[in-house]
């Protein structure tokens, strides 16, 4: 071949490759800015889920942008340098080939019966719709720890000698489960200011085998269900979270269970009350185990109320008495021990077997000048009821309800709930209640949500007309949106997972590559558009626009079923996945994969339906196919 001849095609391949990069360089880069808006609610959560999610929209982000730098950059540049020479037409590519002949006969019939195709998609998003309304909400998908923690609370006057048995008791009834490798519990607090746990409250951690030695059939929540069982012993409510979720949700919100309601006033008797009433209304409501209201009384002290007349009749002083009382009931330091930079009183009192009850305690001698005369001479003895624990937040008394959700999802039993609270309870001036948990999360991302998603939808809907300069474009882009969404609804329905953050976040997902793939179909369309208006002028029958329609959707199905099939490779297997995490990948998934599903078939069929729809109109109200300014002007400069 002449040298002449080999630079002439030299130039006319670059130019082919620099004429198509230009085609697609504009709307690739509002596609991928389309993604990254639609990414704007995850970077603008707050609390947990905001911590949750802000990598994942950061690496998404940062992964787009640069893939975008890449297509408009250095895939040019490699189409330039490696495609020489004798290229196959994408007309004998046997798999193309294939899907071709199965997608262009059911585009016809599509295209033939626009009516009843949309009917029919329309008829499928109702059918999700109303799916969507029965899905359940959480907060967040549980994540599974490997551990349980088990956090049984008894009754206020448990004493130590009884708490001691109870713990003891439990851990050797946990510990005959198969499926236990450790347990161990402790009852009351450490030696910590942060950790204000009464006596009567355990922690019990539960170390778990691997799932491979667990008996067959079982799962978590039936091995719960089997413990909480084996362990109801008479005036203990018993607890099930795990260690993590439990910390960050008593730092977050005070409440050590799924929900807790909250009561604030200024008596402890009137929050008592308040109390007994809101947990006799959620005893009525499907979901709600493990219901403790906390009490706020019941707590036994020892009394000791001195008479000064006595006081006087044997000559002693109240200090007196009061050195007696701490040296043999409560104890009195008398010195210090040393070990390295670590100090530890000495405390001295009674044996235990000298002041174990009552009696014993009025019996403790008091030396005076004429003998010494037992303790109840001079005062009297008595055990007495108060609380035994107060709580308060924001300056006010606090009473706490609390209550998990297992069987039913959140959302809808803390709604019913409240309405059971609103019409049972009664409250008096001055208190008022508050519900927390987990709850109080889902609500404060559901207001953020809320406000943010109407913003980004018209950011979107301005950056597609940006994009093609035509009104009926964009908005047959955004039409086709929601029948896109239709398979990621049923997916998260039929997998039967429940509508929490992480469900939202995947449909965020979803929305940007529907919308993708939606501008990416235009391109095509309108390209058809620009052929037939060279070829065949501007007014056309509607027999030529459909065929120039079908001739555009389907000469460019190849890149369309690849953005699909990448896109099913990439998130299958997560649903199939086990590990530490899953739960809440999963989530984020399941939209995914039945919207990828949905949208490539509402992109192929239903949106070029929709484009001829716009396209007849403009017929036959203009008599000539209108494209965008931009558009025109490069057709005439080709002409």
């Amino acid at each position: 071949m002449k040298p002449n001849l080999i630079e002439e095609n030299n130039r006319k391949r670059i130019a082919i490759i620099e004429r198509s990069a230009l085609q697609v360089g504009r709307p690739i880069f509002h596609s991928i800015l389309i993604i990254v808006v639609s990414f704007l609610p995850v970077f603008l959560l707050t609390g947990r889920e905001g911590r949750l999610f802000h990598p994942l929209a950061w690496t998404k982000t940062l992964v787009i942008v640069s893939s975008m730098v890449l297509a408009i950059t250095w895939v040019p540049a490699l189409m330039a340098y490696f495609m020489k020479g004798k290229l196959r037409p994408e007309s004998r590519n046997p798999v193309s080939g294939f899907f071709v002949r199965l997608y262009e006969p059911v585009l016809r019939w599509c295209l033939r019966w626009k009516k009843t195709t949309l009917a029919v998609n329309i008829l499928a998003l109702g059918v999700a719709l109303f799916l969507f309304s029965r899905l359940g909400q959480e907060f967040m998908p549980p994540l599974n720890e490997g551990t349980l923690l088990f956090m049984p609370v008894a009754l206020p006057d448990a004493s130590n000698a009884e708490m001691k048995r109870i713990l003891q008791i439990q851990d050797k009834i946990i510990a005959s489960v198969p499926e236990v490798k450790n347990v161990l519990g402790k009852a009351g607090r450490i030696a910590s200011a942060t950790d204000p746990a009464p006596l009567n409250m355990i922690e019990t951690i539960i170390e778990l085998k691997p799932r491979s030695q667990w008996r067959r059939g079982v799962t978590r929540d039936s091995l719960i269900r089997e413990l909480n069982h084996k362990l109801q012993i008479p005036g203990v409510t018993n607890g099930w979270t795990q260690p993590i979720i439990n910390r960050i949700n008593m730092l977050n919100t005070g409440i050590r269970t799924d929900v807790g309601v909250k009561v604030f006033g200024e008596q402890l008797d009137t929050l008592e009350q308040i109390e007994q009433q809101i947990a006799q209304a959620l005893r009525s409501v499907a979901g709600v185990v493990d219901l403790y209201p906390e009490p706020l009384s019941g707590g036994r002290f020892l009394d000791i109320a001195v008479r000064r007349e006595a006081l006087g009749r044997y000559g002693i002083s109240t200090e007196t008495v009061n050195h007696v009382i701490e040296y043999a009931i409560g104890g009195a330091s008398v010195s210090q021990m040393v070990e390295g930079r670590e100090r530890f009183s000495i405390n001295v009192r009674l044996a235990q077997d000298w002041r174990q009850t009552l009696d014993e305690i009025r019996e403790i001698p008091i030396q005076t000048a004429h003998g010494p005369v037992p303790l109840s001479a001079v005062a009297d003895i008595r055990f007495t009821e108060g609380p035994s624990m107060i709580n308060s937040e924001n300056a006010l008394l606090r009473g706490t309800v609390l209550f998990d959700v297992r069987g039913r999802d959140m959302g809808g039993t803390v709604e019913e709930a409240i309405q059971k609270v609103k019409q049972s309870v009664h409250l008096p001036p001055g208190y008022f209640i508050e519900w927390s948990g987990e709850w109080e999360n889902q609500v404060h991302a559901r207001k953020t949500l809320k406000i943010i998603l109407p913003i980004v939808l018209l950011i979107i809907f301005f950056i597609l007309y940006l994009t093609f300069d035509n009104w009926a474009d964009t908005w047959n882009v955004l039409l086709t949106v929601p029948f896109g969404l239709t398979g990621g609804i049923l997916m998260v329905y039929f997998w039967g997972a429940q509508l929490s953050v992480a469900v939202v976040v995947g449909f965020i997902a979803l929305f940007g590559l529907v919308v993708e793939t939606g501008v990416v179909m235009i391109i095509y369309l309108d390209e058809a558009m620009r052929r037939m208006i060279q070829e065949k002028g501007r007014r056309v029958d509607r027999a030529t626009l459909q065929h120039y329609v079908i001739e555009g959707a389907v000469k460019r199905l190849r890149p369309k079923l690849m953005t699909v099939l990448i896109a099913l490779l990439g998130l299958v297997p997560v649903l199939w996945s086990r590990g530490t995490g899953i739960e809440l990948m999963r989530p984020i998934a399941l939209p995914m994969i039945g919207g990828v599903i949905t949208s490539a078939v509402c992109v192929l069929l239903v949106m070029p339906v929709a484009y001829q729809l716009f396209k007849e109109r403009e017929l036959s109200r203009y008599g000539e196919i209108k494209l965008p300014i931009t558009d025109s002007l490069t057709l005439n400069e080709n002409i």
